[in-house]
């Protein structure tokens, strides 16, 4: 059946292709906007072709039987490609959620398939040959980036662990036997400023080093009004990377590394806004035309730490070689915040003494700041009981006020974890070549979330604080976790000449998961019961799991004409389960699956694996001067994960939910055209139909589409190279992204029961339920197209870049969450308009 599949794959595309493929094999002096070379080493095979590293061996890229977008250092250098989002925006069918929680907080979605937040990312990390295992690290700089290769499609049989969607490989400097070095340095609006620098040469004969820093900052484009400081997206963050490489004989080489990076900046840069369409008016508010103004009380902060140290060695046995690799790796990340919302007297009466200190601020605060100006709907009373139940003098608060009635957060996510891989390749010449080897990570994470009354004295950094504290804590959700993967894996491949090759890849994962709660068994001050609602029976038990995968992968390339190849290829992906924060399936059936909600919402406490079947087929080529990629996929997802946000009386609620299964499949094509030497035009798209076909998380969502995915991409680029004296050229980079619409829940344009719809008939306003429900056909993000500018003077070894990103100022959204069952969503705005100058040595 699987050998139909794939003649059927390959027959259709010969007779037209469906649709287009991986960015292509490019020269230097071509460069375009979302298929760029990729400079490996070697940089060319005999034919002028790119060769790149995407099954693990160095091969032509238009050789390569799947879809790839690659850019080649000088790529990386023209377009200032820093990290993820900077080469995301320029891939299509890969779009990017960064950083709009927390620093680590990096959602990536090729294809469809989507990084759930507080789960396993889908797309893995490989850095220098060896696998990143904290998703927290995706968006950070790796290093002096000289090679990147964007896989897509399942990926776990050549690349390893939460490849479901793909893999990005990259490659750093490695030192040479001469001294190099570099510096860039930029400076723009909001006070914006990087730098980065490098230098790398020999220290003794068959031994160098790589030393790279980087370091950036922003004021950031918002700014807190009623603090008074611009503490919303500001940041600053630097790096240093460190790397020896040393030839012990002639056989071995030993490539040591170690990474340190510090974050510090803002967190939870979202607004709210309601879809209720029978109260009207600012109350039904289309995400895409909201103005975003922050108000809150507490300063958003986050602060993130990064050690990385791996040791990577290679023995060549002759037709043999041995490639073995550890990993350590720990990033703590923390951050505070404001409350989410006041709207629902969490904190506004207590009979517990201890909780009267933050009741008597919550009226302080309103008193002192009635009248005070927030977004519409919200409006601050003369007391801070909700409008609902005091329409005379109420007040609405909405989330993230400047009083003190919304309370306090803090979150917190640590891992450590220690990762190994052996693996054993052919390298005798033949038709027959193969590779085989083993994987072993732990990981170590705790995660909490803490919520805990204002009382004016700001937030303390610890998950739990008593009663009669300066922030005594009202909710929370906190868990250790231990997971221990093993895995098996091989592939052999079969060239039996020049225009054929077919190759087998297979792998075998085993997670075996643990989790530990760790909130005490203590009583909320302001609700009574537990602060964990899972608590209600006692201390919350230990649980353990174990999730098994095996991960096949097979791949074909036929040459029906010279530089013309057609490919097909499938494979299984693979996310292991995992546990939320222990108690979240008894918060939702106590709050949202009782009358008159009824919102059949199903959580547990555990997620299930999440598994893709992906099919792919397509042609790529060349015919003179224009290079040609089109491809066409399927890809079938069953228990897809899928991050969902609930907020109520009882505070905030984040968890992992699956949806059984959504059916992807799509087009994709991208061409570039040199013009004239020095001058390419280039262009890609990606067209994704997705649809839902089993929900039992919330059934009534069947035939919506997969969350996180643009319907469309369409990447637009130019390049031009222009010699004006002997060594002096001018440079000019133009890309344009167009990123389709999108919705980010399940929940689409459908009508849904909220708390209102609880509250309202029992309020002063004595109204009926239906009054209170929300639709959210106007909580989709609607398209959006993005310039980027760049106009330089280069020399040998200088250059100096003029640059604007999003040089038109377009207003869109960076992410949209729903909560449901809250009757609105909570929004991020994207990137304003940054421009400056660049400039730049080497030597």
């Amino acid at each position: 059946m699987l050998a139909t599949r794939m003649i059927l794959l390959l027959a259709g595309t010969s007779m037209g292709a469906l649709a287009i493929t991986p960015a292509k094999a490019q020269t230097a002096d071509r460069a375009p906007v979302a298929v760029a070379p990729v400079a490996a080493d070697p940089a060319a095979d005999g034919n002028g072709e790119i060769v790149v590293t995407a099954r693990r061996v160095n091969e032509s890229l238009s050789k390569v039987p799947a879809s790839i977008t690659a850019f080649d250092a000088r790529t990386i250098a023209n377009a200032n490609i820093q990290r993820a989002q900077d080469f995301a925006k320029l891939t299509p069918g890969v779009t990017i959620v960064a950083s709009t929680a927390e620093a680590g907080d990096n959602q990536i979605n090729i294809r469809g398939i989507n990084s759930a937040r507080d789960a396993e990312s889908s797309v893995a990390l490989v850095v220098d040959g060896i696998l990143k295992t904290n998703n927290a690290v995706l968006n950070q700089s790796q290093g002096t980036l000289r090679q990147i290769e964007v896989l897509k499609g399942p990926q776990g049989a050549l690349y390893g662990r939460n490849a479901a969607a793909g893999a990005i490989v990259m490659q750093t400097l490695k030192p040479g036997d001469h001294f190099e070095g570099g510096a860039t340095l930029s400076y723009g609006n909001v006070n914006t400023a990087t730098a980065n620098a490098y230098v790398a040469g020999p220290i003794g004969p068959g031994i160098g080093f790589v030393l790279a820093g980087d370091y950036s900052r922003t004021n950031g484009f918002y700014r807190n009004t009623f603090l008074n400081a611009t503490v919303v997206d500001n940041r600053k963050e630097w790096n240093i990377n460190g790397r020896v490489v040393a030839a012990l004989g002639d056989a071995t080489q030993l490539d040591a590394k170690l990474r340190y990076g510090e974050y510090h900046g803002a967190s939870i840069n979202f607004n709210s806004v309601f879809h209720l369409p029978a109260f009207g008016g600012a109350f039904n508010e289309d995400v895409n035309d909201h103005p975003f103004h922050y108000y809150s009380n507490i300063k958003p902060t986050n602060d993130q730490r990064t050690i990385e140290a791996s040791l990577k060695l290679d023995h060549d046995f002759g037709g043999v070689k041995l490639t073995a690799w550890g990993l350590y790796s720990n990033v703590k990340n923390d951050l505070t915040a404001d409350g989410t919302s006041a709207d629902f007297a969490r904190y506004l009466f207590a009979s517990n003494p201890a909780a009267q200190p933050a009741v008597n601020a919550c009226f302080a605060s309103t008193a002192a700041l009635t009248g005070y100006p927030v977004n519409p709907p919200g409006f601050i009373g003369a007391i801070p009981v909700p409008f609902i139940f005091a329409p005379a003098n109420g007040s609405t608060f909405g989330a993230y006020s400047p009083t003190t009635c919304d309370g306090t957060q803090y979150q917190l996510r640590n891992q450590k974890d220690f990762s190994g891989e052996i693996r054993l390749a052919s390298t005798a010449p033949g038709p027959v070549s193969w590779q085989l080897g083993a994987y072993a990570l732990h990981i170590d994470r705790l995660t909490g979330v803490s919520l805990g009354a204002d009382t004016g004295n700001g937030v303390t950094r610890q998950l739990y604080n008593a009663p009669g504290s300066s922030n005594p804590t009202s909710q929370l959700y906190a868990d250790k976790f231990k997971t221990d993967v093993y895995a098996g894996f091989g592939s052999v491949d079969w060239k039996p000449s020049n225009a054929f090759d077919v190759s087998l890849a297979l792998r075998y994962d085993i997670e075996r998961r643990h989790v530990d709660n760790q909130v005490p068994l203590a009583t909320d001050p302001f609700a009574g019961g537990p602060i964990n609602p899972g608590q209600t029976g006692g201390a919350i038990p230990s649980k353990s799991r174990t999730y098994k995968q095996l991960e096949p992968k097979i791949s074909a390339r036929l040459e029906i004409a010279p530089q013309t190849n057609l490919f097909a290829n499938w494979g299984v992906g693979f996310k292991s389960g995992g546990f939320n924060n222990q108690g979240s399936a008894a918060i939702v059936n106590q709050n949202f699956n009782v009358a008159p909600i009824n919102a059949n919402v199903l959580i547990n406490d555990d997620f299930r694996k999440e598994r893709s079947n992906a099919y792919e087929a397509g042609i790529k080529g060349r015919v003179g001067p224009v290079r040609y990629s089109v491809a066409g996929y399927y890809t079938q997802v069953r228990d897809m994960q899928f991050f969902e946000f609930f907020v109520g009386g009882f505070g905030l609620l984040r968890v992992v939910s699956n949806i059984d299964r959504v059916d992807l499949k799509g087009v994709e094509a991208s061409v570039d055209a040199r013009v004239v030497k020095g001058w390419t035009l280039s262009g890609a798209f990606n067209v994704t139909d997705s649809k839902i076909k089993k929900n039992s998380s919330r059934p009534d969502t069947v035939g919506n589409k997969s969350p996180y995915t643009p319907d469309y991409t369409i990447n637009l680029g130019s390049q031009n190279e222009i010699p004006v004296a002997n060594g002096l050229k001018l440079l000019f980079r133009a890309d344009y992204r167009i990123t389709g619409p999108t919705w980010f829940h399940t929940v689409q344009d459908q009508t849904k029961s909220t708390i209102f719809s609880q509250l309202l008939p029992i309020s002063a306003l004595q109204l009926p339920s239906f009054v209170g429900d929300a639709n959210y056909k106007i909580a989709r993000r609607k398209a959006f197209g993005v310039v980027d500018l760049r106009l330089g003077l280069e020399g040998r070894q200088w250059k100096v870049t003029a640059f604007g990103t999003n040089v038109f100022d377009k207003k869109y959204l960076s992410e949209v969450i729903p909560a449901i069952e809250f009757g609105g969503s909570f929004i991020s705005p994207g990137a304003r308009r940054l421009y400056g100058l660049e400039l730049g040595v080497k030597f």
